[in-house]
């Protein structure tokens, strides 16, 4: 060191032990009403943290106990653990429910994304309605994706974090096969009296027949 000069620390203070990083990181998400990103917890922590490492630990610390620490697309939170979610059902009046055209435009944007109107309408063989995309919108299970770098630029459909959180999904790729739906039910395609007849054959089974691609950030 030349005359004159001093020594300049690394950091003003020392990052909390990775211990006490889990605690805060527990406290954060146990506290917040939505999933919380790396980048979130990150904001919040000391200076020197490392949300990733207390995160890994803190999930393993969960694992096997009543309640989880969930991925859920990009961001983290605690849930109650699978197994036990009969323990928090309760009778409800159920004030709202989505049209056989609102479940089936779900269906093709969760299968499908990124995917613009125009797609959904050739899949399911009639148009899409501006109240079917609003309602859908407005529950925060889809949102406007990246726009296609097609003639008109028509923008795209993906889900949301709040419809993986609501359906207990890690990512899109966590959606059921075909088969899976198939053996629970779920492919009913017998006509409901407050349907709206299409034009074409039903295509509810068509929604199903390609794997998820990665959602386009």
């Amino acid at each position: 060191m030349r005359d004159g000069e001093t020594t300049r620390p690394e950091t003003l203070f020392e990052a909390p032990l990775l211990a006490e990083q889990e605690r805060m990181v527990e406290a954060i998400l146990f506290a917040s009403a939505t999933p919380v990103t790396v980048g979130e917890l990150h904001a919040r922590l000391p200076h020197g943290c490392d949300a990733p490492a207390a995160l890994e630990q803190l999930a393993k610390r969960y694992d096997g106990r009543g309640v989880r620490v969930a991925r859920v697309g990009d961001a983290w939170a605690i849930r109650t653990a699978a197994d036990l979610a009969f323990l928090m059902t309760r009778e409800t009046v159920e004030t709202r429910k989505l049209s056989r055209a609102a479940v089936e435009t779900l269906a093709i944007v969760a299968y499908h994304q990124p995917v613009t109107r125009a797609e959904i309408e050739e899949i399911r063989g009639v148009s899409v309605s501006k109240g079917t995309v609003e309602q859908l919108m407005e529950l925060d299970w889809i949102r406007l994706g990246q726009r296609r770098n097609t003639p008109g630029r028509p923008v795209t459909f993906v889900v949301t974090r709040g419809f993986l959180d609501h359906f207990g999904l890690s990512s899109p790729r966590d959606l059921p096969g075909l088969k899976e739906l198939r053996g629970a039910g779920l492919l009913d395609s017998s006509p409901r009296p407050d349907d709206v007849p299409d034009t074409e054959e039903d295509a509810t089974d068509d929604m199903f027949e390609r794997s998820p691609p990665e959602q386009e950030g």
